[in-house]
């Protein structure tokens, strides 16, 4: 881990915490919408009975979201707390500058295929990265703007999403701060509200009370 003062460079600063802000809500208008959508939309792989490939696709993506929950809850052992004071370089930060964001990007994807399809899943993640990469640059210009050449060096070393995990390195010890690992869980956990929302719509569509305009691969 490094630490250093501000690097001096001039410029706009980045309002760090209005990006995350403006990240949620977009997060939140596009959750919204697609649920929509999906409420008159139904799986292309369901049969008559009710069953079908479509519940292998969600068995898959309970796997995904269990693997995000883990995975960012990991993560913030690492960074918690730590993210705008210096660079974390240990741990899965070793291997990828990003990893709680990708991390998310496999817990979208699961929450997409809790609808039984493949190409919910595919939205999901896709609109996910997109906005996720747009908050990054954002960030990175914060970080190179307080880090300085410390950060550029980070940057070209370690790749921005795809971990690369000839890179691995760790420390003995770790310093966490319980109460933000706990929090990172709680909001990993959200993925899981895309199970019973799934169930309730389907289960809804069944009954008629929701009547289903297109059917979805």
């Amino acid at each position: 881990m490094n630490n250093i003062k501000d690097s001096g460079n001039v410029g706009t600063p980045v309002d760090i915490n209005a990006v995350q802000t403006i990240r949620r809500i977009v997060l939140g208008l596009l959750g919204v919408l697609g649920f929509v959508v999906l409420l008159f939309t139904d799986s292309l792989w369901q049969d008559e009975a009710g069953h079908g490939f479509h519940e292998t696709i969600e068995s898959i993506g309970l796997v995904l979201i269990v693997v995000a929950i883990v995975g960012r809850t990991w993560c913030s052992l690492y960074i918690g707390g730590r993210k705008k004071q210096l660079i974390v370089e240990d741990g899965p930060y070793s291997i990828c500058r990003n990893p709680l964001y990708l991390f998310s990007f496999i817990g979208a994807a699961g929450a997409g295929a809790q609808f039984g399809t493949v190409t919910t899943a595919a939205l999901v993640f896709t609109i996910t990265v997109v906005i996720f990469t747009i908050v990054t640059h954002k960030e990175e210009q914060f970080l190179h703007d307080k880090f300085g050449a410390v950060y550029d060096a980070y940057c070209a070393r370690v790749p921005r999403f795809v971990p690369n995990f000839a890179l691995w390195r760790s420390v003995p010890t770790l310093e966490i701060q319980t109460s933000l690992v706990t929090r990172t869980f709680l909001d990993a956990c959200l993925f899981l509200a895309a199970f019973p929302v799934a169930e309730l719509v389907e289960l809804l569509q069944n009954q008629g009370y929701l009547p289903i305009y297109l059917l979805v691969p």
